[in-house]
């Protein structure tokens, strides 16, 4: 299978995230240039880094784009039982980091890129391969800013993140924050003498955790996703020096991840309010009075929910290219939504793998899920050729 040696040569590129993926995108501009169609890069200004854009047929207006990310997640304290980036066949299964998030996808365009330079498209097919998706998306925006001038887009836009090849028409966005908490060091013996930032990190988490119960409880809920509704979570903190000192800096980390009828930004607002009570409720004294305890609020990276009405054609188009008239929404989330929102493109989340093999150790793609978008993929170039 052709797919399967082109899925070889990407896992064999370790592009995680912190690290560059200009080899893999060398690979898939030589790839390309050997079959005649030329790929435009988009450089990361500051990182060794870029997209990958490539056009393949007429220079017109319509077709569809093939969607992808070349990041992955580390490896780092995980056990595998085979080199992560060695492709390893087994029982079925192909063993690799990125083998189902997302390579697996992103050989099977490749194969279909082949294929189309030897026929004849009515309509082009489009490939963006973008980089730190996995980190907030945030690669394929300069490739999307672009785009926006464009007056020949794609028609359609297929992202092929694992969803065992069923049409994904909808997932949350996304808004990571992070709070800094700033209060005032003192002795431990005497801690009245200094505000601690730990204390206040503690309130602000217990008040995003009162927000998360009212919003649990909220009548909005969609029970297409497997958690029906938005959801908040506090995923890091970092705060103190030493254990006989009033800690005066506390950090967390924290996000949003709403469904498409809440808006975060009045997520945000109230965060923020309840940011503004806890520094307000602390003790006051001359000493506090004299120090700016606060908690800043910063914008990490956000990311916008997808929400694509299940009897639009392009939920059309792809159950006619799968044989499945399956439609999810999934939790997780995509550069879907972004190309939804920015540029109006029609857009699905359809790939091969399940997520659920996702940034574990024995990441794998089953054969027959590879097999099954190799299909997939020639059926759309059937109605791009027609």
């Amino acid at each position: 299978m052709e797919s399967i040696r082109i899925l070889e040569r990407l896992v064999a590129c370790a592009t995680v995230s912190r690290d560059s993926n200009l080899e893999l995108i060398e690979y898939v501009r030589e790839f390309l240039s050997a079959r005649g169609i030329e790929a435009r890069l988009y450089r990361d200004a500051t990182a060794p880094k870029s997209n990958l854009y490539a056009r393949i047929g007429p220079p017109v207006e319509g077709g569809m784009l093939l969607s992808g990310h070349t990041d992955v997640v580390p490896v780092d304290g995980q056990r595998w039982s085979c080199d992560p980036f060695r492709l390893t066949e087994r029982s079925g299964r192909l063993f690799a980091r990125g083998a189902a998030d997302m390579k697996g996808f992103l050989a099977c365009a490749l194969r279909a890129a082949e294929r189309a330079a030897t026929r004849t498209l009515r309509s082009p097919l489009h490939l963006a391969f973008s980089y730190d998706e996995e980190v907030g998306c945030l690669g394929v925006r300069s490739l999307i800013d672009d785009m926006a001038s464009w007056t020949q887009r794609p028609a359609f836009c297929i992202v092929g993140e694992p969803t065992l090849l069923r049409t994904a028409v909808g997932h949350k966005g996304k808004t990571a924050l992070r709070a800094r908490c700033h209060g005032r060091a003192a002795h431990s013996a005497a801690p009245d003498r200094g505000v601690n930032a730990i204390y206040m990190a503690c309130e602000l988490i217990g008040a995003v955790r009162r927000r998360q119960l009212d919003i649990a409880h909220s009548a909005v809920r969609d029970p297409a996703y497997q958690v029906p509704h938005t959801t908040l979570h506090v995923g890091l903190m970092r705060g103190g020096t030493a254990l006989n000192i009033v800690p005066a800096d506390c950090e967390l980390e924290l996000e949003i991840r709403n469904v498409p009828p809440d808006d975060p930004a009045a997520i945000v607002a109230g965060i923020r309010s309840d940011a503004r009570a806890i520094v307000r409720a602390l003790p006051r004294h001359a000493e506090i009075d004299a120090i700016d305890a606060r908690i800043e609020l910063e914008p990490l990276h956000d990311y916008p929910a997808l929400e694509t009405p299940a009897d639009s054609q392009v939920v059309e188009l792809a159950a006619a290219l799968t044989g499945n008239r399956e439609t999810i929404k999934v939790d997780f989330g995509s550069e879907a939504g972004l190309y939804s929102s920015r540029l109006a493109i029609p857009t699905v989340v359809c790939g091969p793998g399940s997520i659920d093999q996702a940034h574990k150790p024995d990441e794998f793609v089953a054969l027959d899920q590879l097999a099954r978008c190799d299909a997939m993929m020639d059926a759309l170039l059937d109605v791009l050729t027609s």
